[in-house]
């Protein structure tokens, strides 16, 4: 399986420890395409040595060879936000990832589309048990 993981870069890089735990455990299930979303060395304003073009078309490139499209949104992300309509509408199966916090809510746009599972987890150990639910099954 060909997995696209999103998770916010420019929009802040507070979650990356967590995007480098989950990216590491979706690797039993398949190649995760954006490995890089984890790296600690990506500056909150952009990737380095790459054009906004080149990452646009990069990604997109990658979602579409994609079997799946995994997000985590807690922090919001107008990047992450594209990615998944774009998703959306080249039918991917999407599942959104979000921890309830009292600074942000999910947005209405991803709670709301019944193209999207989403999957409210408190903890990492919670994350892998509600997703290999949904990732067994595919």
């Amino acid at each position: 399986m060909r997995i696209y993981f999103a998770g916010s870069i420019r929009g802040g890089r507070d979650d990356v420890e967590l995007y480098i735990d989950i990216i590491e455990y979706l690797k039993n299930f398949g190649e995760v395409l954006t490995e890089h979303i984890g790296n600690q060395i990506i500056s909150s304003d952009g990737e380095n040595n790459m054009s906004d073009l080149d990452i646009h078309d990069r990604d997109m490139n990658w979602l579409l060879d994609s079997d799946i499209i995994i997000a985590e949104v807690t922090n919001p992300s107008l990047g992450v936000g594209y990615e998944i309509g774009r998703a959306i509408e080249n039918n991917k199966k999407i599942i959104c990832l979000y921890r309830k916090n009292n600074k942000n809510r999910l947005s209405a746009m991803i709670a709301g589309s019944e193209k999207i599972i989403n999957i409210n987890y408190s903890n990492l150990n919670d994350f892998k048990l509600l997703i290999d639910k949904h990732l067994k099954k595919t």
